[in-house]
This record gives C-alpha cells, sequence and structure tokens, in this order.
C-alpha cells in the first residue's frame, strides 16, 4: 500500500534532518582525513614513531584509560 505524497515542500533528506533535530540531535559535518590519499600512510607511520616511547604519550593514554566509561561495552 503507498503511503500518500507529503506536500511540504521539503525532501526526504530535509524531513528527515527536521526530524532529528525536534529529537534534540544536530547536524555534524567534518572534514577527515582519506586514508585512501597518497601520502596518508607514510604521514601516520612518522607521526607515530613520533610518539612511540614518548613518555607524554603513555601519560595520555593511562589517562583517557582510567577515565573512560567503557561500562556496558562488549
Amino acid at each position: 500500500m503507498a503511503r500518500a505524497p507529503v506536500n511540504d515542500g521539503l525532501n526526504k533528506s530535509q524531513r528527515y534532518r527536521q526530524r532529528r533535530a525536534m529529537q534534540g540531535m544536530k547536524l555534524l559535518r567534518l572534514w577527515v582525513p582519506d586514508p585512501a590519499a597518497p601520502g596518508f600512510a607514510e604521514e601516520l607511520r612518522r607521526q607515530v614513531s613520533l610518539l612511540r616511547g614518548a613518555p607524554e604519550e603513555r601519560e595520555a593514554l593511562d589517562f583517557i584509560e582510567a577515565n573512560a566509561d567503557t561500562a556496558g561495552w562488549r
């Protein structure tokens, strides 16, 4: 059984976004590095090598682990 078309001047994605906003959600768009981009893997390895063994990195990881709320995670 087909649904009656909604004549509110909005398309499907606009209605979806409107519903989510009414539920207290906010749309967030981010630009993030593309792992498939040339040079990504090399830069990642470079940054990891800078952090490996750094006392500040160990301290940061210890802090994150101590404060992470993982209750209920699998």
